[in-house]
């Protein structure tokens, strides 16, 4: 296929501010972990599919497979969905009290 450019589960696309390596980001409807740090502007690797480790809703608990959602206010993984960006699920069970949560990212863009 001539019109083929990549399989789109990194990629590289301008900062939209200073992001370090293995934050969560936004650029529009793209989601993705920072493969590395950038400043803003600069072109970022973003990991669109797979599972980390993020930071969520420390008083929330999680249950395995519960759907995991982007709260672009408070910067952090959630499983309230009302005004929140649906991002993919939890693999394993967080404790309330835990600042980060393991969520698969599914690199579907909703």
């Amino acid at each position: 296929m001539k019109n083929w450019n990549s399989p789109g589960e990194h990629i590289t696309l301008p900062a939209p501010a200073d992001v370090s390596s293995g934050a969560f980001v936004t650029v529009g409807a793209i989601r993705g972990v920072a493969q590395g740090a950038a400043a803003a502007g600069e072109e970022v690797v973003l990991v669109r599919r797979g599972v980390f480790d993020l930071p969520k809703v420390a008083a929330e608990a999680w249950t395995t497979g519960a759907k995991v959602y982007w709260d672009a206010t408070a910067k952090l993984m959630t499983t309230i969905d009302t005004d929140n960006a649906l991002v993919g699920a939890a693999t394993a069970l967080a404790a309330g009290g835990s600042a980060t949560g393991r969520v698969l990212l599914d690199g579907v863009i909703r």
